[in-house]
């Protein structure tokens, strides 16, 4: 999965198709395991290829058409006791999210038992850059990401990111990472950790997530504290395995 984010990454920076032995050569991989990553990709509908057949970019839409058929009911019956696991081993709030349009659509969320963290009932939609649910939709989704730079991002704090550039970078971190963090961007006391759910084919779905006060999630250096990051990315993959990710590989 890593080497197809790469390839993703790498497409997601290059205005103009890329031939197939300069993504080998940019990733260190051989031709042969890059043309199979290439080819996947193609058949998941992230990745296209042109019509002379020497290049490849990124899709207008990567997995838009898997997104339609993902049922919304089914990810929240098979995510929420995972969900509801992880509040209680954390002790944090914790959301899952689908993206609907620019927004971030909260599907399941269960408060934390002190009652602090982000108050994200379920149904409230939210910007999608302006929290760590956002970063992770948008890292895999890099023609909306760019829509949403070109139609300005606004502040909702004086956290928010609002360069464009600022925000390519942080989701470039994101997709290398695996993992998403927000500290203040949406409410100024407030820290997200989210991270991805992929379904079978190995597409972002949908995004699990914990808040709670910065102090609580962080660490005096601004990084996530360890503990819930390994509990988070622990839901997430348990999530996505129930929804059949790594039945293919």
């Amino acid at each position: 999965m890593e080497r197809a984010t790469a390839v993703l990454h790498l497409l997601a920076t290059r205005p103009e198709p890329v031939a197939l032995s300069e993504i080998a050569s940019a990733l260190g991989l051989a031709k042969t395991t890059t043309h199979g990553l290439v080819r996947t990709l193609v058949a998941v509908g992230a990745v296209e290829q042109t019509a002379d057949t020497a290049g490849y970019y990124l899709a207008d839409d990567p997995f838009g058409a898997r997104r339609d058929r993902w049922d919304v009911n089914e990810i929240r019956s098979r995510a929420m006791n995972w969900t509801d696991a992880l509040a209680a081993r954390t002790g944090m709030a914790t959301q899952i999210s689908v993206l609907r349009g620019r927004e971030v659509r909260i599907i399941h969320d269960v408060l934390a038992a002190h009652g602090g963290g982000l108050v994200l009932r379920t149904g409230r939609s939210v910007p999608a850059h302006a929290t760590a649910h956002g970063r992770i939709h948008l890292a895999f989704d890099v023609h909306l990401a760019r829509e949403l730079v070109a139609a300005g991002l606004p502040a909702l704090t004086h956290r928010t990111v609002t360069d464009g550039a600022e925000l390519a970078r942080e989701l470039a971190a994101v997709r290398d990472s695996g993992w998403a963090c927000g500290r203040g961007d949406l409410e100024p006391d407030v820290a997200t950790l989210a991270a991805p759910v992929r379904d079978q084919g190995g597409s972002v779905m949908a995004a699990v997530g914990l808040s709670g006060e910065i102090d609580e999630v962080c660490t005096r250096s601004g990084a996530p504290r360890p503990a819930l990051l390994d509990n988070l990315i622990a839901a997430a993959r348990s999530i996505s395995r129930s929804m059949g990710h790594g039945e293919l590989q």
